[in-house]
């Protein structure tokens, strides 16, 4: 208890609360822009840190990713256009809730799933940290194949009502990733001799060019001028959005717990975990025609995980000083600078500090409700411009947002490639949500197996051998092949029958 009334004081004192309220407006900003991760806000805010406080410092780091999270989600339900990775699994529904005219409940819908995910990542955060920190550091290269298996197989679930042409996007996003240097020989593939492919294809212009490139080729060509109706009337606003949490409260504690057990996991990240959430979300609906219309359980499922995500990446980050995200690498870094080593001695030695980041955590959690409907409010004015000229605009945030990740014109021309690829892709009926979500975990698929195999001396039956890996391996491989037999049985029925 002392402990916690001295961190009360810390949390009071006029500069933390000065950096929060600055850095959670920097971060609303930062967000709404597509192309500028939360990653990308919290970076830019730490020459700022130098010249603050130990938990003023931390304030600003905490604050600024929460509110970028939930201000990506704002482009994306308007124009299609996630401003941040983590707003990239839901934003179809929330698209499409906008097209409808319910643009405002949409986003009141993030916000409260944001609010709701963020605070339930802190209570875990502050009561199961150390618990939760010992079960992620028995995670392996082995568990970890299998959690990134596990998170393309969220692609079956997210592709629609043709599991081929979504099984065929998938690949598509696959194939992409593995273009770059091979992570155990180091040789390029599908390089072309292009030097700026050796690093792989970059997400976030992928990411652009994906969802706005291929929204602003569909407007400019078929010449569609609608964009959705917006009540600005934000207690209109909060009561529907509040009405649609608690009627799917069942998908906000999934998220929610789902978000805090991947981001927990060093190296998983809100991305990971808003796409999983969304995944599951569907398998379980009790209504599965609304889906790709609209439809809040998947908002309220993506956008509680992000956030809950965000909030346990903080676990082995304090307990172990082990990052749990790149933010979470980055607010390390603050630490140290500052002179405060965390691990498990922090909770010994600086237990008022702790206790003041989780209530700083709450704070930036609750702050996300009167900011982000204030957020929601102007973003009402975007949807009474006409959209034939609003694509030019957005073309030109586009190519800024592509340029700006490694100040290279090479970004223009991933975004530029492959929002003609997502374009041509939508007009032929394939998905490319799981293109994108191929892209995310092709990766780490192939680093994580590599390792593995290297460990076992390429034993694929060392795979299962560890407790955990061996129940997510198991779990895996079930949902791949027992549709696939049911399907069977099903058509030897049909033909048994006739």
């Amino acid at each position: 208890m002392d402990s916690f009334l001295a961190a009360l004081t810390l949390v009071a004192e006029p500069n933390t609360l000065i950096s929060l309220l600055l850095a959670s407006l920097f971060g609303l900003t930062v967000g709404a822009l597509p192309g500028l991760t939360a990653t990308m806000a919290v970076a830019l805010l730490i020459p700022i840190t130098f010249f603050l406080s130990p938990l003023a410092a931390i304030a600003t780091v905490v604050s600024a990713a929460a509110m970028a999270i939930f201000a990506g989600d704002i482009p994306g339900a308007l124009l299609r256009m996630p401003g941040t990775p983590a707003s990239a699994a839901y934003c179809d529904e929330a698209y499409a809730m906008t097209r409808r005219g319910d643009a405002g409940l949409a986003l009141g819908i993030n916000a409260l799933g944001s609010a709701f995910g963020g605070i339930f990542g802190t209570i875990i955060l502050m009561f199961g940290a150390q618990l939760l920190a010992q079960f992620a550091l028995g995670f392996s290269s082995f568990e970890f194949f299998w959690l990134a298996c596990l998170g393309l197989s969220s692609a079956v679930l997210v592709s629609g009502r043709d599991r081929i042409k979504g099984a065929i996007s998938l690949l598509v996003g696959v194939l992409i990733a593995t273009i770059g240097i091979d992570y155990t020989t180091g040789h390029p593939r599908f390089t072309f001799g292009v030097a700026d492919l050796y690093d792989g294809i970059s997400f976030i212009p992928a990411l652009i060019g994906m969802f706005a490139l291929a929204e602003i080729l569909r407007t400019l060509l078929r010449g569609d001028s609608a964009t959705g109706r917006f009540d600005a009337r934000s207690g209109s606003v909060g009561r529907r959005a509040l009405g649609e949490m608690l009627g799917n409260w069942r998908h906000a504690l999934r998220g929610s717990a789902l978000g805090t057990a991947i981001g927990a996991l060093p190296g998983a990240g809100a991305d990971i975990a808003s796409w999983i959430s969304f995944a599951v979300a569907k398998r379980f609906s009790r209504h599965p025609e609304r889906w790709g219309k609209g439809n809040a359980e998947g908002i309220v499922a993506g956008s509680s995980a992000n956030n809950a995500a965000l909030s346990a990446a903080w676990i082995p980050a304090l307990v172990f000083a082990i990052p749990g995200d790149t933010i979470t690498a980055i607010a390390i870094g603050v630490l140290y600078l500052k002179g405060l080593n965390p691990g498990p001695t922090v909770f010994i030695y600086n237990a008022d500090l702790v206790y003041a980041v989780f209530l700083c955590f709450l704070l930036a959690n609750i702050l996300l409700l009167p900011f982000g409907f204030l957020a929601i409010r102007a973003a009402g004015l975007l949807l009474r411009i006409p959209r034939q000229l609003l694509m030019p605009a957005l073309l030109v945030l586009a190519i800024v947002g592509s340029y700006a990740i490694e100040n290279s014109t090479f970004g223009i021309g991933v975004m530029l490639a492959l929002g003609l690829l997502a374009y041509f892709m939508e007009e032929n009926g394939f998905p490319i949500a799981p293109t994108v979500l191929g892209i995310v975990l092709g990766e780490l698929v192939e680093q994580h197996l590599m390792q593995a195999l290297v460990s076992t001396q390429g034993d694929v039956l060392g795979l299962f051998e560890r407790p955990i890996a061996g129940v997510l391996g198991v779990a895996t491989l079930a949902i791949w092949i027992l549709p696939l037999a049911f399907g069977l049985l099903r058509r030897r029925r049909r033909a048994a029958a006739r």
